[in-house]
């Protein structure tokens, strides 16, 4: 059977069940005759042995996308080759649809068979190379969230306690765009290596001072409590209100367990 003979009618159902080609979807029509279930398969698993030769070409573009339910949320990073892919409507429904996927895992998320055949959908579709670039999901207490406005910038925010969402979502939003980007929660978190790091520099600097020993050394602590201060998220000025650090604007008993931010390409 040839594609002259595929029915036109057959062959334009299938492309709008598939959003592929009309030559291809009359190819596969004609090799399974006429079958419809039987073509898209077969056209499917033609295409993606396609697609699986272009997994190392570059993809710099994407979205981020977050999901939140009751007890856990995930964060994930989804890549594309090009801009125009990354803000298709169909492309960000996907994503969404992985983050929601990816909140049955914990830590770092893990593409499935399931979230692997959602992905490879657009990546036939567009004849990009597709993929899930990295993800995050967190289990336990409340959880706030946001995304920029190009989905080329999130944030998840992990906390115990009652936290308005208003001031839930400033957080996230000061993650997002506060510079410097906060290292961590606090000074327990900070990398003990950085805190050695800056502690000795802080030390010489003080030593150079020519200021007695007991002087320099508070100078020293001073200057390391100052750096923590700008790298922690609890300690930097709250982005809306610079007056007040963000720990000061946390009601009582409530915790910040983490934060995830997270950029395209980043």
């Amino acid at each position: 059977m040839n594609t002259m003979q595929v029915n036109p009618k057959d062959a334009m159902a299938l492309r709008q069940r598939t959003g592929l080609g009309i030559m291809d979807c009359k190819e596969a029509l004609a090799h399974n005759g006429s079958d419809m279930a039987k073509a898209e398969a077969w056209l499917r698993a033609k295409l993606k042995g396609k697609m699986d030769t272009r997994t190392d070409r570059p993809a710099g573009q994407g979205c981020v996308s977050v999901c939140v339910q009751p007890g856990c949320a995930s964060i994930i990073e989804v890549r594309s080759e090009t801009d125009f892919t990354g803000k298709n409507d169909e492309f960000r429904a996907m994503a969404q649809h992985l983050a929601k996927d990816s909140c049955e895992q914990s830590g770092e998320v893990k593409a499935t068979a399931h979230m692997t055949a959602r992905i490879d959908e657009v990546r036939i579709k567009t004849g990009e190379n597709v993929s899930l670039g990295r993800g995050v999901c967190l289990h336990g207490g409340n959880f706030a969230s946001y995304v920029h406005h190009d989905a080329r910038l999130g944030v998840l925010l992990q906390f115990e306690g009652a936290l308005p969402e208003e001031i839930a979502v400033g957080i996230c939003q000061h993650v997002a765009a506060v510079t410097p980007t906060p290292l961590a929660v606090d000074a327990s978190g900070v990398d003990a290596d950085t805190i050695a790091q800056k502690k000795s520099e802080a030390e010489a600097e003080a030593k150079a001072s020519g200021k007695p020993e007991q002087i320099a050394a508070k100078m020293a602590e001073g200057k390391l409590r100052k750096f923590l201060e700008e790298v922690t998220l609890l300690g930097q000025p709250y982005v809306k209100d610079d007056k007040k650090s963000v720990k000061q604007m946390l009601p009582e008993g409530v915790r910040i367990l983490k934060f995830v931010r997270m950029t395209v390409g980043g």
